[in-house]
């Protein structure tokens, strides 16, 4: 749906007809199309822990401490990116670093020994994968938090941004999985503790622009005790004990430089408790949107008013609160088309007792709360929730969700009884964009462990059209949960290739119908979950259907660019048209 696209955007029209081989069985001729649910004679998709069968090893380093110090608890995340450029997906986890018992005053947490190094895990030929750390310069600093991923500088090359306490890092990825930290001459160390970070072109200038999320003003010498006074009772303190900060803008200038224009865009104004952070165009005038799940303070949604000027319209347009008019603590965000009527969507996680939000983008500037009507409330109650993702994991046309889940509280049930601290991931099916209905139990025993899970990253990780699941956990290991049976449906995924816009993409929003006239949309984006970076490539799961009858993306240059009859089970590489003249040379009808 792009019905408010100006007529300044040229089209580019390619009649295509490609197809691959198909590594996966495709299931018998059915009526049901891609808009239906997922088949219900066949088994049911299964997360299978694969994790020590593809030789990752990765352990979490929170550094717990009897002071119960606020960053210990919020946990890491997790990317799943190509960090060399041969197609295969590879995995970069965020790590904490070494904090005393207590720590001397002026003192920093510090990356002292091999075990607090973040960690980058290559994947070979054969799909196991190497920890190549060492070698690549992402060992880190300070206290980790967050990343994102995007190619900053258009070379063809992913780089990486890692937030923590009490600076950030930019990595420039110099190739081979081999990185620089140009955080100095580039500018974007930022200040205090950063979360989550988004790369995104505010200003379509095709050049990526950083987003960072801050959570609140916190130290270790400004610590004070909470909970009881009785052994083993202290707690980690609420965040509304703190004061709350604004988020961050850097522009991007090109020759690797950015400016800091958080004040020219707005956001010194806002003071936030900022944590996730998720990007798409709410109303389809070209310029993205980012919505950012804040902590015990009202979530903000900022609409793009151009000229690198954004403007919080939560309020206004209803995504600030819950239906009781409530402030909540917002932690993971995702922001997608759930219902495939061509608007995106919001979904924020939260903590236990309190319900997930969701927000039915109306499509006229305006949501509706839907977490009851949803089913979304009745099942998420219970838990508290931090990485989620809009994905397609059974591949029957309709985004589902994956959360990861645990209490923040490690004491929690020492004061609520009825809760706990170590939670099991939540898979939620959507049922044609009307409900979302717990299939956990029958989904894999990995929905029967319980972990005090945080990061959550989505990805292709054998290129076999199924989507996996990464996830990290708070002081403990990694998961990689391996979708099996999704490829049962059909598929097809999308890596585009900017030229005029950013070389990844990042921000082009993708219409498809499907050969059944079903349409799905989405954006190009790494960001979303909670601290962690997904796989940029656009999956579409299809169904019952064999084929795509028309794909059309519009780029952040504004060039509109479409294909036609595109075969379903590949992998498809889509460039953008260098300039406009030439794209409308070569329509035709």
């Amino acid at each position: 749906m792009f019905v408010r696209v100006k007529l300044r955007y040229a089209l580019f029209v390619v009649t295509i007809a490609l197809a691959l081989p198909v590594s996966a069985q495709q299931p018998s001729a059915s009526k049901k199309t891609g808009r239906e649910s997922a088949l219900r004679s066949t088994p049911p998709v299964q997360f299978v822990d694969v994790t020590a069968d593809l030789g990752i090893h990765f352990v979490h380093q929170a550094s717990p401490t009897t002071q119960k110090y606020l960053v210990e608890t919020m946990g890491a995340g997790v990317a799943v990116f190509d960090c060399d450029g041969d197609g295969r997906l590879d995995i970069f986890f965020v790590n904490g670093a070494r904090i005393n018992d207590p720590m001397p005053k002026g003192t920093l947490p510090v990356k002292d020994g091999a075990k607090y190094w973040n960690r980058l895990y290559h994947q070979k030929p054969d799909g196991t994968f190497e920890d190549v750390t060492q070698k690549s310069g992402l060992a880190g600093e300070g206290y980790g938090m967050g990343v994102a991923v995007g190619d900053y500088d258009n070379d063809g090359r992913e780089d990486l941004y890692v937030t923590g306490f009490p600076s950030n890092h930019l990595y420039h990825n110099k190739g081979n999985c081999t990185f620089e930290d140009v955080t100095e001459s580039a500018h974007v160390a930022g200040s205090g503790w950063s979360a989550s970070a988004a790369f995104v072109d505010i200003d379509n200038d095709g050049l990526l622009d950083l987003v960072v999320t801050r959570y609140l003003i916190w130290s270790f010498d400004s610590n004070p005790y909470c909970g009881e006074h009785v052994a083993g009772h202290r707690g980690y303190c609420s965040p509304d004990i703190f004061s709350g900060v604004s988020p961050l803008l850097f522009h991007n200038d090109g020759g690797g430089h950015f400016s800091d224009v958080s004040e020219k865009a707005g956001l010194s104004k806002l003071e936030g408790k900022g944590l996730g952070i998720a990007i798409a165009d709410i109303d389809h005038d070209g310029l993205i949107d980012i919505a950012i799940a804040n902590d015990a303070v009202r979530e903000f949604l900022l609409h793009n008013q151009g000229g690198e000027v954004l403007k919080d319209i939560a309020v206004d347009s209803g995504t600030a609160v819950n239906e009781d008019g409530r402030v909540y603590s917002g932690m993971g965000v995702d922001f997608a088309d759930y219902d495939n009527d061509g608007n995106p969507d919001i979904v924020i996680t939260n903590l236990s007792d309190q319900k997930y939000a969701l927000y039915h983008n109306s499509g006229n500037g305006s949501f509706t709360y839907e977490t009851g009507p949803s089913g979304l409330g009745i099942a998420t109650r219970p838990y508290a929730g931090w990485g989620v993702k809009f994905l397609d994991y059974d591949n029957d046309g309709w985004k589902d969700l994956f959360i990861a889940q645990g209490h923040v509280m490690d004491t929690i049930q020492l004061t609520f009884p009825h809760l706990r601290y170590l939670q099991p991931p939540l898979l939620l099916h959507n049922e044609a964009g009307k409900k979302f209905v717990d299939v956990s139990a029958q989904s894999g025993a990995v929905f029967k462990q319980k972990w005090a899970a945080r990061g959550l990253a989505i990805g292709d990780l054998s290129n076999s059209g199924a989507l996996d699941v990464v996830i990290s956990t708070n002081n403990g290991p990694a998961y990689v949960l391996r979708n099996q049976g999704g490829t049962r449906n059909h598929w097809l995924t999308l890596q585009l290739e900017g030229r005029k816009s950013n070389r990844d993409g990042i921000g082009a929003e993708v219409k498809i119908v499907s050969a059944s006239g079903a349409p799905q949309y989405a954006t190009v984006s790494t960001s979303g979950s909670y601290l962690s970076a997904c796989d940029r490539r656009v999956h579409f799961g299809l169904g019952a259907d064999a084929a795509v009858k028309s794909i059309e993306i519009r780029w952040p240059s504004g060039i509109l660019q479409r294909l036609e009859n595109v075969r379903a089970n590949q992998i498809l590489n889509v460039v953008e048209p260098e300039q406009a003249s030439a794209a409308a040379s070569n329509t035709h009808n």
